[in-house]
Parts: structure tokens; C-alpha cells; sequence
């Protein structure tokens, strides 16, 4: 055992993984609905509730350490004098020695937290699961003994209703916009019930016998359970609003209404202007949307269901690239939604879910860099695969059991059989699993998944792909492909490269721009059929989409954007969803596509190697006269500015390619990583 290097500070530690599992399965149960939880309904998995920690250390001298945990504690030296005690300080004797200490704990992630001169808890020390498994410790901000990981809350700040109006006698308090957090009433006096019925819309809150979220308490002279002393009351638990009905019986009265606005406190790395005042609001209402659920993980929406979906998550790590670039909410997240051994279904049940993993995994490597987070889980990528490697039929094509859930979107068609996306999103896994094992210098199992993937490409674009119809049919059934085309799969397939030149511009034509072609009805797959568009230089085309489809919520007045958007729909109708009147989601994480698609398509900044050691930048007008922005690139940023005449960009990381078209040719220059300005003229 080698002596580890003295930690710049101490640190609580634990079982890599578990306070993100055990912070997810807390949040998996915190959906609500007019007072009924509603739990995730698949495995909530849990930490490991009895874990040890080890470490070597080398002192010239003997030290008296301050030794914490959440959990129960039994302190080893050398292996077997048991330093076990009721107090926190105690003396380590000085030369080399072995520490060991277990702790156990079955209601929090264990974690221990050891401070002293040179002898300090952190990521060099390692810690096992009794299972053959000593690994390196997790640790993130908690550096403080009296703050450990158990306690981690979000930050709030205050907020004022910006209007207050009676309906019905009622005071309905608006605050604005679309939020989130802890309503608060001021000098609450009297005695009596107050019911508080929320909306994300007004016509939500007015609607008691219907809208999503509720609360009720009750004041008795003159204060109510858990009131502070300066007579103002806190609900105990956070709400998704906008809007807010109060009605109080008896003689309950207030001074004003307020909210502590809950948020994680991330900065905004990007930007985009142009020449559209009109697309720059949606872009800054898709960061807010973004924000909104950016939060203990990346969530679908803050109303409902405040779930981890794999699916939502996915598209939530690439805006979350072009926007604040904040890794520990997405590390989290993947390690949340990957949960633990053994895999016995796909993660939320889903099994392109599953696949989404796999691809998102790879994504923040590619933007990242980070190899060690990719050590760290690889055995949990080894499983999972193993998993999905079991799902094929005997074509050898993965297809859902009774018992999974085949998702590719809200749309109407069946998903019997073996479904195309699902093939096109297996192989882009099994790629991803490819790369892993080649960068973990395991060339054998590389080159097994990179086979396999080979293997099903080649056959998923013989069976599905229709020469008369321009692109992917959707599935298979009993050895049959079936002749329903849909946009899907073709989209996945051209996002990924699988496809020829002849093939892609086939598919633009005869599948995505054809109105016969069933529409996408979510912002959740819109997000890749637009990303898709832009990807063969359709920018024009998804200028207008962008302008139609987000700013046709924005005209309904929206202040950040929903599940699911159709044009067609009357007045309230837009609010229903899943068979309840306010069932939508009015802020989801899928309806902020318009962050990824103006900075990776109009700004035109895509990572060529991981951590944007290389890249390029193409900008694309798209229509517009003007554009500027700026898209974070790792620890550093790139700004771009784009007129008809010319282009100005500059970087303060890497080394990257400026692509660009002047006179009908595609010209390059370089741009230093330095700062400087790089201008070419395009006339």
C-alpha cells in the first residue's frame, strides 16, 4: 500500500456513487399531486449502508485528529487496534501506519470527514463495499464538519408577487413568470384554514377542483405551525407556480405574499443576440426553461413529474454544454440514473433510455475530457451492456419484453416488434462502449462492441431502409418489416452518420420535409429532428420552425416552454395532457432546444476532440442579418460575431478551425486559443 499525498483540505468522503443514489431516491419521491405522493415507479436503488475507508499515512510525529460521521464508527490502526470511541478527537501515532475506519449507516450515505495537520479526508482515500472492490473515495463541495453530504440543500433567494388581485373574492398572486419555490405569507395573523391552490397558469390556480398542486394549513391564535417569529409562515415544501388562489376562512389575514425562489446557483457561460429581438427572447426564456430544471439533477419539468428521465436528461447535458457548462448536476445525474448492480431492467424501464445512457456518457467525455469519471463507472457501462446485450432476438436485433417500456416518443405508433430507432440508438451505445474499452487499453472487448455495432448497422439499414419511400420504416415484426414510415429513426440515423450523401438528402426531402410524414409533437424529438435539419444545412428552415413552434407558446404566453405544444389546440386546451385539464408540464428541460441548435448550428461551435482540445466553428445566418454569442469551450469561451460581410471570432481555449464560405468556396483559418480576434470577410 502506498502512502497517499497530504489532501489540500479536509473533505467528507463516501462510496463513490452513493450520495448522488441516495440524493435521487429522496427526490424519486418527492412528486406530488393535490396532496398524494407519487413515487418513481421503477427500483429505487440504495447506498451501501456499511462501507470502510482506509488510507496510509507516513507522520514524523504524533497528531490529534478530529474524526466525524454520519453513521456509526469504528476506527482501525494497522488492522487491528480498534480506536472506537464517543469522542471526536483523537491521537494517531506518529511513523507509517494503515487507517482504517467503517461506517455504517442505513438511513444516509455513510461518510466520514477526518481533519488534522497533515492527516485529512478526501478523494486519495479509498473505500470498499466489502465486495472485493477498494475503490477510490467520492467526494465533492463538503468541507465543512458541520455541513455534511446528508444536509446538501439547494440555494433560495427571495422573491415578491408582482401583483395581487382578487378573483371571486379570492386574492390570486401572480408572480410574474414561471418558478419555483416555498410560498410565503407575512404577518400571518388570525385563526383559521388557508388553502392554497397553485397554477402554472392562472386558469390552473382558479381551478380547485383541478390543478395539479395544493396545500392546506391551519392558523390558531394567531399563528401557525412552524411560523417564524417575525409572524411570517414558510410552506415546508417547494411548489412549481406562477400563480397562486389563496382562500382563508375565519379571520385570517396577511400582510403580503412572497416565495423563496429555490434554484441551483449556475452561471451563464452563453449568449446570443441578433438581428430577431424575437429569437433572442426565446433563447433567453429556453435558459430560463433550462435553469428552471436544473436542479438537484437534471429533471423532465418542475412541476410534474420531477423525475430523472434518461431521455429528458440527454438533451438537457448537450443545452446544458452550450449554456452553463455545469458538470457536477450532470455527473450527478449520470450517476444517478445509472443506479447500481444488478441490472435486471432498463433504466426507467425504457429501453432507449437505457441507450440514451450510454450516448450521454460518451457526450460529456467528448465535452469534457474527463477520462477519470469515465474510469470510475466503466464496470456500471460493462453491466448495463451486458444487459442490453441479452435484449436481441434471434435476428439480432434488441426488442422489448413484456415487461419494458419501448418509448421513441409520444406519438401514434406501436412499438411491437423490433423498432428501427431502437437499433440506430443500440449501435450508437455500443460505439460509445467502444471507445470506453479502448481508452480503459482493453483492445479485446473494443473491438467486441465495436463488431457488434458494425454488425447491426449494416443489418438495421438492409431490413428498414426503403428506397421508394426515402428513408427508415419503423419496425419489425416476426421477420417482417412493417410499411410505416416515420420520422425517427431516419433522423437518428443521419445524426450519427450512418447514412450515405444519396441516403441524407433523401431523407430531407422524402421524410423530413414531407408533410405526409406523421409530425413531431413534442419539443422532445422536434429537438433532433431540427438538430438533424441544420446538420444539411437547412438553418433557414429551422429559423422559421424556431419563430413558429416556440414562439407560437410564447404568443399564449408562456414564460418558459412546455411539454408538448400544439397550434391547433383552443384556449385552455393547450394545458391538458395524460387525461388531467392541467396534466402539461409548462417549464420542461425538452423545450429548451433552442440553446443547443443556435450554438452548435447557428454559432455554429462543435467539440472535434474531448475537452475542446479541437474544434470547429461554422456560423450560419440562418436568415438572420446579424449574430453574436458566446458558447462555453471547457474552462474556457468562444465568441462569435457573424454578418453578411464578415465574421469575427475569438477563443481562450484549444486550438480551433474557423469554417467558412466565400465566392462558393470553403475556406478554413486557424483560431489561437489566446484571445485574440480572428476576422475573415465572406464577400
Amino acid at each position: 500500500m502506498e502512502t497517499h499525498p497530504i489532501e489540500q483540505a479536509a473533505a467528507w468522503i463516501w462510496y463513490p456513487g452513493d450520495f448522488e443514489i441516495r440524493l435521487h431516491e429522496k427526490m424519486s419521491v418527492a412528486r406530488r399531486a393535490r396532496g398524494v405522493t407519487y413515487p418513481a415507479f421503477w427500483r429505487l436503488d440504495r447506498h451501501y449502508s456499511n462501507i470502510k475507508f482506509r488510507y496510509t499515512y507516513d507522520l514524523p510525529e504524533e497528531e490529534h485528529i478530529t474524526v466525524l460521521a454520519e453513521g456509526k464508527l469504528s476506527l482501525y490502526l494497522d488492522g487491528k487496534d480498534n480506536y472506537r470511541s464517543n469522542k471526536s478527537s483523537i491521537t494517531l501515532p506518529a511513523g507509517r501506519h494503515q487507517l482504517e475506519v467503517s461506517v455504517y449507516n442505513d438511513l444516509e450515505a455513510p461518510a466520514l470527514y477526518i481533519n488534522g495537520n497533515n492527516l485529512r479526508t478526501g478523494p486519495s482515500w479509498e473505500v470498499t463495499s466489502y465486495q472485493n472492490d477498494w475503490v477510490s473515495a467520492g467526494s465533492w463541495i463538503f468541507d465543512q464538519p458541520d455541513s455534511p453530504p446528508s444536509q446538501y440543500e439547494l440555494d433560495v433567494s427571495p422573491l415578491e408577487a408582482v401583483s395581487m388581485e382578487l378573483k371571486n373574492g379570492h386574492p390570486l398572486a401572480d408572480f410574474g413568470r414561471e418558478t419555483f419555490g416555498y410560498l410565503r405569507l407575512h404577518n400571518l395573523t388570525g385563526t383559521g384554514t388557508v388553502r392554497l391552490y397553485f397554477g402554472e397558469s392562472e386558469a390552473e390556480a382558479l381551478s380547485p377542483e383541478e390543478c395539479v398542486n395544493l396545500d392546506e394549513f391551519t392558523v390558531g391564535d394567531g399563528t401557525a405551525a412552524g411560523q417564524s417569529e417575525d409572524g411570517t409562515y414558510t410552506l415546508e415544501e417547494a411548489r412549481a407556480l406562477r400563480y397562486v388562489w389563496i382562500h382563508a376562512d375565519g379571520d385570517v389575514q396577511w400582510e403580503r405574499v412572497s416565495l423563496l425562489y429555490e434554484y441551483v446557483p449556475v452561471t451563464y457561460r452563453s449568449s446570443f443576440r441578433s438581428s430577431d429581438s424575437r429569437l433572442d427572447e426565446i433563447y433567453n426564456m429556453s435558459l430560463y426553461t433550462l435553469h428552471l430544471n436544473t436542479r438537484e439533477f437534471f429533471l423532465d419539468g418542475i412541476k410534474r413529474d420531477r423525475w430523472v428521465w434518461s431521455g429528458d436528461a440527454y438533451q438537457a447535458f448537450l443545452m446544458n454544454y452550450y449554456s452553463f457548462f455545469d458538470l457536477d448536476v450532470t455527473r450527478r445525474t449520470l450517476v444517478a440514473l445509472r443506479g447500481k448492480d444488478p441490472v435486471t431492467m432498463h433504466i426507467n424501464t425504457i429501453q432507449d433510455y437505457s441507450f440514451y445512457w450510454f450516448i450521454s456518457l460518451y457526450d460529456y467525455y467528448l465535452y469534457t475530457g474527463d477520462f477519470g469519471f469515465i474510469r470510475q463507472y466503466y464496470d456500471r457501462a460493462v453491466s448495463l451492456m451486458d444487459f442490453c446485450l441479452q435484449q436481441r432476438n434471434p435476428e439480432g436485433f434488441v426488442q422489448g419484453r413484456e415487461q419494458d417500456w419501448v418509448f421513441v416518443d409520444w406519438a401514434d405508433f406501436s412499438n411491437t416488434g423490433a423498432v428501427s430507432t431502437e437499433q440506430i440508438l443500440f449501435v450508437r451505445a455500443l460505439e460509445a462502449m467502444s471507445i470506453f474499452a479502448s481508452l480503459m487499453e482493453d483492445e479485446d472487448a473494443s473491438a467486441r462492441y465495436g463488431t457488434v455495432a458494425e454488425e447491426v448497422k449494416v443489418k438495421t439499414l438492409s431490413v428498414f431502409w426503403d428506397d421508394s419511400r426515402g428513408g427508415l420504416l419503423h419496425h419489425r415484426v416476426d421477420g417482417e418489416t412493417q410499411p410505416v414510415l416515420t420520422k425517427h429513426a431516419s433522423m437518428f440515423a443521419m445524426t450519427y452518420g450512418y447514412l450515405s450523401p444519396e441516403q441524407k438528402a433523401s431523407v430531407v426531402q422524402k421524410v423530413m420535409l414531407n408533410p405526409e410524414v406523421p409530425r413531431i409533437r413534442t419539443p422532445y424529438m422536434r429537438f433532433h429532428e431540427l438538430a438533424v435539419l441544420c446538420e444539411s444545412g437547412e438553418q433557414e428552415f429551422v429559423y422559421k420552425e424556431l419563430q413558429s413552434y416556440w414562439g407560437g407558446m410564447m404568443d399564449l404566453g408562456a414564460t418558459s416552454f412546455w411539454e408538448e405544444y400544439d397550434p391547433s389546440l383552443a384556449a385552455d386546451e393547450h394545458y391538458g395532457m395524460y387525461g388531467m385539464p392541467f396534466g402539461k408540464s409548462l417549464c420542461h428541460a425538452w423545450g429548451a432546444g433552442p440553446v443547443y441548435l443556435l450554438g452548435k448550428y447557428f454559432l455554429g461551435v462543435r467539440p472535434l476532440t474531448p475537452g475542446y482540445a479541437t474544434y470547429t466553428v461554422e456560423p450560419q445566418l440562418g436568415g438572420l442579418t446579424w449574430m453574436e454569442g458566446t458558447v462555453p469551450a471547457g474552462p474556457g469561451d468562444i465568441e462569435i460575431y457573424m454578418d453578411q460581410e464578415k465574421i469575427r471570432v475569438r477563443s481562450t481555449h484549444g486550438q480551433g478551425v474557423l469554417k467558412y464560405t466565400r465566392g462558393g468556396q470553403t475556406l478554413e483559418a486557424a483560431i489561437p486559443g489566446n484571445g485574440a480576434w480572428v476576422e475573415v470577410g465572406l464577400v
